[in-house]
């Protein structure tokens, strides 16, 4: 993701925003009406007229569509935090029909549980309280297409800005994918798919994983694999080339992430880390919730046919013996392929998506 900052290059540089809908060179600030409107009464026509839009219950929002080769730089949105799993963003390449990022709002920029979690990462940076912030290049060659959907059944209000580059070709780069899915609860014995079957060529850059614990102690014993190219259609059986060790393992931990004397310790890196640590509160929260991120940048995982991704739930019994979990696991999957359109799951339904438990208050 690094480049030489002092060449120069010959690219423009555009940015779309309610205050530019359409990124034109010039057209900024020109909104006479708008949600800030009212505030520039007395201050007129470049005073933050339009600074936000207010998305309809059930309506889907055109948030960027782009003519021509292209590069999205990055993404800055925010909301109220009740919105971050009502509503939905969706990503087209190249005039796909299909949508190549299809990811709640909240899970996409590492924050799953509608609960602000400090983000510092290289790729993805939240900040108070509920700034989102994507770094992962989006590469088109004809076209890109943006927009989010609000399930909910009251309007939403969305702040944001998308830059992007044009005037260079993107010959050789893949298209960004982001895949959600989410399996509450797990079956007892069967693992977490975070990617299945994808087919064509690409790298894995990223998980996110929201993970909530359904039993008492420890949780993260099992492993997450990677089968490429044919590794599922072995002789002897499925097995993958790349087979982590453990859970805390694959997102940079050690040990439970207990830090003796502080029990669960988030933390976050550029590249790795679990910012996010719920505890019960003894009423309506009753079991732990946690949020974690490891983003493949400085390591990705190349696969040329196929790639498919997934994570066991794994605990104790007596006896030290392994115990299949029944947890609630909902995961962000981040790649890049040669092509717009790639195998995905159905996406959840609303119901699917809701985070139960939360205080009375919260949901009054």
């Amino acid at each position: 993701m690094t480049f030489d900052l002092a060449r120069l290059r010959n690219v423009q540089t555009r940015s779309i925003s309610p205050e530019n809908f359409d990124g034109r060179k010039g057209g900024g600030g020109r909104a006479t009406e708008g949600t800030g409107a009212a505030c520039a009464a007395e201050l007129g026509v470049g005073w933050k007229i339009s600074p936000s839009v207010d998305i309809a219950a059930g309506s889907t929002f055109e948030l960027a569509s782009i003519d021509g080769a292209g590069v999205i730089t990055h993404l800055w949105l925010t909301t109220h935090r009740d919105n971050w799993r009502s509503l939905v963003l969706r990503a087209y390449w190249d005039g796909a029909n299909e949508p190549a990022v299809e990811v709640p709002l909240g899970d996409f920029f590492a924050q799953g549980w509608g609960q602000f979690a400090q983000v510092s990462s290289a790729m993805v940076a939240a900040n108070p309280h509920g700034g989102f912030n994507s770094y992962w290049p989006m590469p088109f060659s004809d076209r890109a297409r943006l927009t989010v959907e609000n399930l909910a059944d009251s309007s939403v209000t969305l702040y944001y800005q998308l830059t992007y580059e044009t005037g260079d070709g993107n010959a050789g780069t893949g298209y960004f994918h982001a895949q959600f899915h989410r399996s509450n609860p797990l079956g007892r014995g069967q693992t977490h798919q975070i990617l299945d079957g994808v087919e064509g060529r690409g790298h894995y850059v990223g998980t996110y994983l929201a993970w909530g614990v359904n039993s008492p102690g420890w949780w993260g014993e099992g492993e997450i694999k990677f089968y490429l190219d044919g590794d599922r259609d072995q002789a002897d059986g499925a097995f993958p080339t790349i087979c982590g060790t453990g859970t805390e393992d694959y997102f940079g931990g050690a040990w439970n992430f207990d830090v003796p004397g502080k029990g669960y310790t988030a933390y976050t890196t550029p590249y790795l880390g679990m910012p996010q640590v719920i505890a019960p509160d003894g009423l309506y929260r009753s079991q732990q919730r946690f949020g974690m991120y490891r983003w493949h940048v400085p390591d990705p995982i190349h696969f040329a046919e196929d790639l498919t991704v997934d994570i066991q739930a794994l605990g104790w019994r007596p006896g030290h013996l392994y115990r299949a979990l029944t947890d609630d696991l909902a995961s962000t999957a981040f790649f890049y392929l040669d092509k717009p359109v790639a195998h995905r799951p159905q996406f959840a339904s609303r119901e699917d998506l809701e985070i139960t438990g939360e205080p009375m208050e919260a949901m009054q």
